[in-house]
């Protein structure tokens, strides 16, 4: 496939309302911008006319507008996948089909990944039309712990605006609900230079936030899932293997500890200890977790992608 310089990728759920406006303001934001691009709009499984709206866009705009259409709602990640595999473009931005975000900030966008050379610009939105206490007060948190625990520090890590080159998002791979850790994933994948700017926010216009409070505790085991199979997922005994031999040694000392008291000073009844039982379950513990690693490891080296790496760069040597 050619490719172009700019792909907006925009998933679409329910809103059939905000499409069309939305369609005109980023026609008109960059009908003066000298950049060739495509707007991908992928409907996740719609049950409005959002779909239908998309085809007459399609028919207005039939060189920009691009659609996918899912048989039924898969969720965020998987239309962000989607979209990131159809993409043709050098850069990539993604924005929320709500109107809440908003096209000016594009041009800029794309001028940070191509001129300032970042590999990933998410947007910060630091005034918010939110309500405070069921969405920014939580978000403030769960941006604070995912900084904290990943070691990318974004104020807005959940923000849908978001500028991409094009090699990170073919790279990596985006499902469950893990759209909101792109920017954790890329990094794992050796995609550091990441930015963020700030970006307005407008108060949603059409329709109902699609997302409730189960996002956040979601979003924390989805956190924890990124963390070990970014650092642990090619070499699992070294986390299991690790945490079973601490286990045992651990309950290993407290029975050896017994044994030595009950010959020692002569204490009997050492199976009426509390301590024995702690330290036997330990052990079985410990003995669990290094199998757990073990059978993880003999999965791993018999993966198809066991040797696939993330190639940057290579230099080959001619011989005369």
């Amino acid at each position: 496939m050619d490719r172009i310089q700019l792909s907006i990728v925009i998933p679409a759920y329910n809103e059939a309302d905000s499409i069309p406006e939305l369609v005109e303001w980023i026609y008109r934001t960059l009908e003066g911008v000298p950049l060739s691009y495509e707007v991908w709009f992928v409907d996740d499984g719609s049950t409005d006319k959002s779909w239908a709206v998309i085809r007459g866009m399609r028919e207005k705009y039939p060189t920009l507008i691009k659609g996918i259409r899912f048989r039924r709602n898969y969720g965020k990640s998987a239309a962000l996948n989607s979209g990131f595999h159809a993409s043709r473009g050098d850069v990539v931005i993604t924005m929320d089909a709500d109107l809440q975000d908003s096209p000016e900030e594009i041009p800029e966008l794309y001028r940070m990944i191509r001129e300032d050379g970042y590999d990933l610009v998410s947007g910060w939105k630091k005034k918010r039309y939110d309500n405070a206490f069921t969405k920014n007060l939580p978000s403030k948190l769960y941006n604070a712990v995912t900084g904290w625990m990943s070691g990318v520090s974004l104020h807005d890590m959940n923000c849908g605006l978001k500028a991409y080159r094009g090699d990170v998002v073919r790279t990596i791979e985006v499902y469950g609900e893990m759209h909101r850790y792109i920017p954790v994933i890329a990094k794992w994948a050796g995609f550091r230079n990441i930015g963020e700017k700030v970006v307005h926010h407008q108060a949603r216009k059409y329709g109902y936030s699609k997302f409730g409070l189960s996002r956040f505790y979601n979003g924390f085991l989805d956190l924890a899932t990124i963390m070990f199979i970014g650092k642990f997922g090619k070499r699992p005994m070294h986390f299991f293997g690790a945490l079973g031999l601490l286990f045992f040694f651990a309950g290993f000392c407290f029975v050896s500890y017994l044994i030595f008291t009950k010959y020692a000073y002569n204490i009997f009844g050492m199976t009426d200890r509390p301590a024995f039982y702690i330290s036997l379950v330990m052990m079985i513990i410990g003995s669990q977790l290094f199998l757990t690693g073990f059978i993880a490891e003999l999965i791993t080296r018999n993966a198809p992608e066991r040797n696939h790496y993330l190639i940057a760069e290579t230099l080959e040597s001619t011989h005369l």
